[in-house]
């Protein structure tokens, strides 16, 4: 069993991630001792989104070209409606995602952050949830959308919104300890 101290996570965002389940996520992995690594398009910092307006701006580590997911336990997947619509268009991001699939390795998505698993084919026959927007968009993809907080199979950790934060961190931080996952190629 891994320790969540000695884990690397990635947490892959762009311009119009929802405040919230970027910084919650990040900020709770680095208090239990994770090195945890924003990583956006081009390296630069990108900026949120809370309520009804832009958020603030967070700093990133590194530019997506320059991360694998062999480097990383984990890659965590914030939502709101514009960040993923902009990464499920980037042939780059999709990639990534299907590299920690392959692997087995965590996959963590929140809110609309389910959209780059349904781009990736990974979500066919998975119990999946997320912002109920984009439940016709699981199920034409073949995900098995559920109304629940947080919803785990294989080491991919799904959940809703905001309000289900504290279930998807702690959820995630119980995947990241489990390790890899067995799973068919997507």
């Amino acid at each position: 069993m891994p320790a969540i101290d000695q884990s690397r996570v990635l947490v892959l965002a762009t311009h119009g991630f929802e405040q919230s389940e970027l910084e919650v996520p990040r900020d709770a992995l680095k208090e239990r001792g994770a090195t945890v690594h924003v990583v956006s398009l081009d390296g630069e910092k990108i900026r949120g989104w809370k309520g009804s307006d832009w958020g603030t701006e967070v700093p990133a580590d590194a530019a997506l070209a320059d991360v694998s997911a062999a480097d990383y336990d984990a890659i965590v997947l914030p939502g709101g409606q514009i960040n993923p619509d902009i990464l499920r268009t980037k042939p780059e991001a999709i990639s990534l995602v299907k590299d920690f699939h392959a692997a087995g390795k965590i996959i963590a998505a929140i809110c609309h952050g389910p959209w780059l698993l349904v781009e990736a084919g990974i979500v066919k026959d998975l119990p999946v949830t997320s912002y109920h927007s984009i439940r016709t968009d699981v199920e034409n993809a073949g995900g098995k959308w559920e109304d629940s907080a947080v919803v785990c199979e294989r080491g991919i950790v799904t959940s809703r919104s905001p309000d289900d934060l504290q279930a998807f961190v702690d959820k995630l931080v119980e995947e990241i300890r489990e390790g890899r996952h067995q799973r068919h190629a997507a």
